[in-house]
């Protein structure tokens, strides 16, 4: 932080130097002066000068226009006039159509946790799938099954975006999809230099690219309602139900560790909310803590995403008038010791505006309930497709004081909780939401059409997906 305010000193206008401040500030959860850099910000974005990523706008921002003009200020960067195309207009004739994933994620990541069973689920009669992979080999099971999962996996890590995009020519794919976005580690120069004749994006990154060479954002009729489509560059897919894929394979949490082993206090009511610490800002923390105050016997359960944040929230806490041991803090461990654990909690709270997203399914797949804020944007509305499709539409508000007299009456009320948890274990195994090769299958239809449509020469259009 202190690095990006001296920057701002020199140049108050220096590339995303603001962002770069306001997003050190919300990882270490410091809001001093957050309403003013927020609006800041926000004027800056309005006029169009380059002050913050897209992605840490997500965080600060509940408006799609602000958002899509955020993100098309970004992918001004990628696209300068004299970047080469590769793709100009050949018709590809192959057998099985060639679709390629492009990621750094594609190791221990919750991208590849949500996305590994699609992998392996591809019809390969009519798909040849092939992975770009330009992040880190962690050698883990993740890696070695992603790497079985395809067709062809492709490290390329090492090559610049020209390369890359050159490549996807070269081998002819049909459909690009990138699952980074503008996410940590994305390379959105590939597809800038138009790589393929059908450019998509998925999953990774929660809201338009604003770039005009990506074609189609894939998403369902919650994440982006109808009315709001306008407010994204690419043309939308809709997904019948949730949008995001899950993992058939991954086990249900077999035992619950005791709440002692968790630094949990047995008997108390425990809320939970595993987002990093940039989604925690002062409104949503503002709401715990007053729910702690109406809930006297609760407890707090988050991740500790840094040290310094940790610090900072127990000290807010004590100003709120909450005894700061009822913060508690826990490490990041493996995925399924995460499910585990998750089960030990009561209820899970989300953040606003950008909110749970694999840590929403998280949540339904370890049978505990999440309750959510859908605002506007994509990014506070995935949990709320994802409480959807679990039949579970009563944990979804669209106030923050909805937000916590929902609580409140939740954590007051633990019979009701219980049953909300009951129905939900009993028919979390049966949920849509979890059927793989259902979502596979959806995904390639939604494939097959955009592919028919460029083929036939027909512009990208936004379409539903049949069920």
């Amino acid at each position: 932080a202190r690095d990006a305010e001296k920057l701002l000193q020199l140049d108050p206008d220096y590339p995303y130097a603001l962002g770069l401040l306001l997003h050190a500030r919300l990882c270490a959860c410091d809001w001093g002066d957050y309403d003013r850099l927020r609006l800041r910000a926000a004027n800056a974005v309005m006029q169009g000068r380059r002050a913050v990523h897209p992605f840490l706008n997500l965080a600060i921002s509940d408006s799609p226009a602000l958002n899509l003009r955020a993100a098309g200020i970004f992918a001004g960067d990628n696209q300068t006039p004299d970047a080469p195309v590769f793709w100009r207009g050949k018709v590809y004739r192959h057998d099985r159509m060639r679709i390629a994933y492009l990621s750094a994620d594609f190791h221990e990541h919750a991208t590849a946790f949500l996305m590994a069973g699609v992998f392996e689920q591809h019809d390969r009669r009519c798909f040849e799938s092939i992975a770009f992979s330009y992040g880190p080999d962690d050698r883990s099971r993740m890696r070695q099954r992603l790497e079985k999962a395809f067709d062809q996996f492709l490290d390329v890590c090492a090559l610049p975006d020209r390369a890359i995009a050159e490549k996807l020519r070269e081998m002819e794919v049909d459909i690009a999809i990138d699952l980074k976005g503008y996410t940590g580690g994305a390379r959105p120069g590939i597809l800038a230099q138009r790589a393929a004749p059908v450019q998509v994006h998925y999953l990774g990154y929660p809201g338009s690219l604003g770039a005009s060479t990506v074609d189609y954002l894939i998403a369902d009729k919650i994440v982006i309602p109808p009315g709001l489509a306008e407010s994204h560059a690419e043309r939308i897919v809709y997904l019948p139900g949730c949008y995001q894929c899950n993992d058939y394979a991954l086990p249900d949490p077999a035992s619950v560790p005791a709440r002692a082993t968790l630094g949990l206090p047995e008997n108390a009511f425990v809320f939970c909310c595993f987002n990093s610490s940039f989604k925690i800002g002062p409104e949503s923390f503002g709401v715990w803590m007053q729910l702690l105050h109406e809930v006297p016997d609760s407890v707090l359960w988050l991740l500790k995403s840094s040290p310094v944040a940790a610090v900072n929230l127990r000290r807010k806490a004590a100003r709120y008038g909450i005894a700061p041991d009822r913060l508690i803090f826990t490490e990041m461990v493996p995925h399924s010791e995460h499910l585990a654990r998750l089960c030990a909690a009561d209820l899970a709270l989300d953040t606003f505006p950008y909110g749970a997203h694999t840590t929403a399914s998280d949540s339904v797949r370890a049978g505990v309930p999440l309750l959510t804020i859908a605002g506007a944007s994509f990014a506070s509305r995935v949990a709320a497709s994802i409480l959807t499709a679990s039949g579970l539409s009563e944990l979804i508000v669209t106030s923050a004081e909805e937000y916590l007299n929902r609580a409140i009456a939740l954590g007051r009320n633990p019979e009701e909780l219980a049953a909300i948890r009951g129905e939900l274990r009993a028919k979390r195994a049966a949920l849509p939401l979890f059927d793989t090769g259902l979502v596979t299958r959806r995904l390639e239809r939604a494939y097959a059409r955009m592919y028919e449509r460029s083929r036939t020469g027909l512009p990208p259009a936004s379409f539903t997906v049949p069920e």
